[in-house]
């Protein structure tokens, strides 16, 4: 068993793994949490993981585009400060920050990617 640890997100060096995005990560057995500041103009194209996701929307907006583009079961939710979107496993999804935005995405099971990472990270 791992012992309880005490994080500071400002203490946690971050990482930019695309354009317009500044992300900070705590990784536990089980699940994982991010910080994630992204600059209005952000744009991630539309993915899927096995990981579930909750994106827990503190400040900004953002347009989440949800499922298979070019589908009838296409559509898109603006987020904003005070919203949580609940992402299950394998849900294609998109997202475009329309301003300046802070999110808190919490993933499970823990994966070493998620959509903005291009290669496995450490």
């Amino acid at each position: 068993m791992r012992p309880a640890r005490l994080h500071a997100w400002d203490s946690l060096v971050p990482d930019h793994p695309m354009a317009n995005i500044e992300r900070r990560r705590i990784v536990g057995e089980r699940l994982m949490i991010a910080q994630v500041r992204l600059s209005a103009g952000f744009a991630l194209e539309s993915h899927q993981h096995e990981n579930e996701q909750h994106v827990v929307m503190i400040s900004g907006r953002c347009l989440f585009g949800l499922g298979e583009p070019g589908t009838p079961q296409y559509r898109e939710v603006e987020l904003c400060g005070g919203q949580v979107l609940e992402l299950p496993g394998n849900v294609p999804h998109s997202c475009r920050a329309l301003e300046d935005s802070l999110i808190y995405d919490v993933f499970s099971p823990v994966s070493a990617t998620t959509g903005v990472d291009r290669e496995p990270r450490g």
